[in-house]
């Protein structure tokens, strides 16, 4: 917003009582950057804020190209992050959080609609990387360095591109022609990617490529076990077996009574999947309270909706012959531990699915000198993710590290950057962080409530019948709405609050996208300048002596 300057008095530099004043102040005001706490939060290291500021004026593919720099998946991303920065969002303070999430998505498939590409490398390095599996870390990072100059060459065992992202995330939130889309942009650089080729020995695969470095980003496909008596009929199936299945001609056969053991978003997928599947009940069996479960809530309280239902404070036991299942009811002590009570019933079930985690499978690792396995993952430098080996790097599920399409993205970006400078004989140092622009230092009178947008969703029959996406997107305009309801906090956007309320006319305009600056020789330190900037760009300082 602009304001019109008001009345001030400008006196002529030559006269009398155009003097510094200096000595008529104790602070001074400074303009200065600050962090907002959107870009904090997020894994994937995207300059939200910037690329919002594009899209709020109407410029979606420059916000599109901002965005990308970071995160080559904003298709994807819009509709699987869990998009914690909107927790952050000091806009959540005034009304509610900016829809940085729906924005990211409408951005994306602008993208895809339009056919906005990347550019290939201005020029080539010489240098050749191997990324180990074409799933969210392993393509950001064939992205980032695609982008640096070096050739890659992509080895993924399976039968297309995405990891757990096509194999562990159903279509009904993200739709295969997204995620092809999107892979593909990568490919369209110079990326060279192998299909259906596993890599038994990486340390002869480095040989054999002359490859100068390597990137491993292998996907926890292995499912976790629990030991449950059962009878030999018992018809018991995991969750990663089930959602794979899902992406080949021949759907599994879960039958009518569908039971879920487990509490992440795994588990609430293999559930809603299975009454897409055609199943009247489908129940999990979860150890804990709602309030414990790990899986999100917007996502528990979809499944809930959908129909399937939960059994809290619950374990299986047994699983018989027939499907009977024995549960036993659990009661939580006082750390929130489950504790067994002894109490059992029965629950009739067609097939029980496992969804109790997974493991990452390192057998291509064996005899790789340098590394260190610890509790199923490799360790890694944390500021370069390099492992114990010159020139390999890991990231995704083969790290410690919690396990979602979004850190992963963010290990991509890292893993490369660290790879590009590792390859040019240099290091990679980040640039040091501004402090996080906090919301007491906003002035929100300045902004009217707008609450947050709020997406379509389609009807409960058909989400319930089929697996057409359940979360709509944007419109164009009200994207433009939601992008505009940023605050900027911490960074000037050039309102000319400051400019318009200085007494003193010591405020001067640089020119667009310039900012301003003060003129000391005029300020008198009075501060309206701080109190007038809606965004806390602007903080007092002590003068110097």
């Amino acid at each position: 917003m602009s304001m019109q300057k008001p009345f001030a008095i400008t006196l002529d530099p030559g006269s009398s009582l155009a003097n510094k004043t200096g000595s008529w102040r104790t602070e001074r005001p400074v303009y200065g950057d600050h962090l907002p706490p959107c870009n904090a939060q997020c894994p994937a290291g995207e300059d939200i804020q910037g690329w919002l500021y594009h899209a709020e004026g109407g410029n979606y593919e420059a916000a599109w190209r901002h965005l990308t720099r970071d995160n080559p998946f904003p298709a994807v991303m819009g509709r699987v992050c869990y998009h914690s920065c909107e927790g952050k969002c000091n806009r959540g303070q005034v009304d509610s959080a900016v829809g940085i999430n729906s924005v990211e998505r409408f951005l994306g498939d602008e993208a895809l609609k339009k056919g906005w590409r990347f550019e290939a490398p201005a020029q080539e390095s010489g240098k050749h990387v191997l990324v180990v599996g074409a799933g969210p870390s392993g393509m950001s990072a064939a992205y980032h360095l695609r982008r640096q100059g070096h050739a890659v060459t992509v080895v993924e065992a399976g039968p297309s591109m995405g990891g757990m992202m096509r194999f562990g995330i159903p279509k009904y939130r993200l739709p295969r022609e997204v995620l092809d889309g999107e892979m593909q942009r990568i490919v369209d650089m110079g990326v060279t990617v192998q299909l259906n080729t596993k890599v038994d020995d990486i340390a002869q695969a480095m040989v054999d490529g002359g490859y100068d470095a390597t990137f491993l980003a292998v996907g926890a496909h292995i499912a976790k076990r629990a030991f449950i008596p059962a009878k030999d009929s018992s018809r018991i199936v995991d969750a990663v077996s089930v959602l794979r299945s899902m992406e080949g001609e021949d759907q599994p056969m879960l039958g009518r009574r569908v039971v879920v053991y487990g509490g992440g978003n795994t588990a609430i997928d293999v559930a809603r999947t299975a009454k897409r599947l055609g199943a009247t009940e489908a129940i999990i069996v979860y150890r804990r309270t709602r309030e414990k479960m790990p899986a999100h809530d917007f996502e528990v309280e979809e499944a809930l909706q959908e129909g399937v239902m939960v059994k809290w404070l619950s374990t299986i036991k047994q699983a018989g012959a027939d499907g009977a299942l024995t549960i036993e009811k659990m009661v939580l002590d006082a750390k929130g531990n489950p504790q067994p009570t002894g109490e059992f019933e029965t629950l009739e079930s067609d097939s029980l699915v496992l969804a109790l985690g997974q493991d990452v499978d390192l057998s291509l690792l064996d005899g790789v000198p340098g590394l260190e396995l610890k509790d199923g993952v490799v360790q890694v430098d944390p500021d370069t993710l390099m492992t114990g080996h010159p020139g390999l790097f890991a990231g995704g599920d083969m790290v410690p590290a919690e396990r979602n399409v979004t850190v992963a993205v963010g290990h991509g970006k890292k893993a490369a950057r660290h790879i590009d400078a590792w390859l040019r004989g240099t290091q990679f140092t980040k640039a040091p962080k501004h402090a996080i622009a906090t919301f007491d230092k906003l002035n929100t009178w300045y902004y009217s409530d707008a609450p947050k947008t709020v997406r379509p969703q389609l009807d409960i029959a058909r989400r319930t019948s089929s697996f057409d996406e359940v979360q709509g997107g944007l419109t164009d305009e009200n994207a433009l709405f939601e992008a505009r309801r940023c605050l900027s906090c911490g960074n000037c956007f050039e309102c000319d609050n400051c400019y318009g309320v200085c007494p003193d006319n010591a405020v001067i305009k640089l020119g667009p996208g310039k900012r301003f600056e003060f003129n000391y020789d005029y300020c008198k330190g009075c501060g309206v300048c701080v109190s007038e900037c809606p965004c806390g760009a602007i903080e007092m300082v002590p003068e110097e002596s």
